[in-house]
């Protein structure tokens, strides 16, 4: 990655992560963040969340001709359909691991402060869509639940919610999803911040419980890039954020079985969200934020 305050790619300019972790104001990073891709998607529909930035899509077989946009079809000589603010409102329930193992960081940002960035981010382009946007934060219990409302106010509150969060005990994130599941009385979309440190038999039996309720699940599994890498050189003490376990090891020992692992637990993590219809995203936290969001965004308005 480059080490210039930002990055430049396809002609967009993306915040570092250490350009966020300067600005610090959640608000702040967020207006940027979404600001910037939202330009850049200009007149793509963004299916899942709201499409209010988006005044028409392109028309598709089987739908009601009747929401034909005649005028702009007498103008283009292309088929559109209107898109009206009230056909698109969406619940959305954002929900951030704060568990120990998130305070890890290898460099500027720890996982959780990414969560946080990536939630708030998230979080404005609903209020901004007119969504109705809810949060829950949690460890091994729910530490937070605010309640989904879609008012301009109700930003501040999710905001200042999630600026407070700090990293908890350990979690049992299967559960935290079925108890989501139980917990939601309207269909919507259900999106998870984590880095799943979980059986992946047990986070996909979750995200099943999750679409048989009707939801559409978005997951983003934040890691740091040293959890991937392993690119230690020294030897190291391993320490468990959520037992306090250490382990003495010799990275070049260690180092091949350690990757062999984790790129299993993330294939099976990938496939069983696949299997679902549940939208998985791997963000690493040396990254730019609007980047990896700007390119997700992205193929869900190109394929979605």
């Amino acid at each position: 990655m480059s080490t210039s305050p930002e990055t430049q790619q396809s002609g967009t300019r993306f915040l570092s992560p250490e350009v966020l972790a300067r600005i610090g104001s959640l608000e702040l990073i967020s207006r940027f963040v979404v600001e910037g891709f939202v330009a850049g998607l200009h007149r793509s529909p963004f299916l899942g969340f709201s499409t209010d930035f988006a005044e028409h899509r392109q028309y598709m077989p089987g739908d009601d001709i009747r929401h034909l946009d005649w005028k702009l079809l007498g103008r283009t000589d292309r088929f559109y359909i209107k898109k009206y603010q009230g056909d698109t409102n969406a619940q959305i329930h954002i929900l951030l691991d704060a568990s120990a193992s998130m305070a890890y960081g290898s460099g500027p940002l720890t996982k959780l402060q990414y969560g946080q960035y990536l939630a708030s981010s998230l979080a404005f382009l609903g209020i901004r869509q007119h969504d109705s946007i809810g949060l829950i934060a949690f460890d091994e219990n729910v530490l937070e639940h605010v309640p989904p409302r879609s008012k301009v106010g109700h930003m501040r509150t999710v905001l200042g919610t999630i600026e407070r969060l700090l990293p908890g005990r350990g979690t049992t994130l299967g559960d935290r999803l079925h108890q989501t599941a139980d917990l939601l009385t309207r269909r919507g979309v259900v999106v998870l911040i984590s880095d799943l440190y979980e059986e992946p038999d047990k986070l996909i039996d979750g995200f099943e419980h999750l679409r048989f309720r009707g939801n559409e699940v978005i997951v983003f599994h934040v890691l740091d890039k040293q959890e991937i890498d392993f690119e230690f050189d020294e030897p190291v003490v391993l320490e468990d954020n959520e037992t306090e376990e250490q382990m003495h090891v010799l990275p070049d020992v260690l180092r091949s079985e350690y990757i062999r692992a984790i790129n299993a637990h993330i294939k099976a993590l990938r496939e069983g969200a696949a299997r679902n219809g549940v939208d998985y995203e791997l963000l690493k936290t040396n990254e730019p934020l609007d980047a990896a969001l700007f390119s997700y965004l992205g193929r869900r308005s190109e394929f979605g």
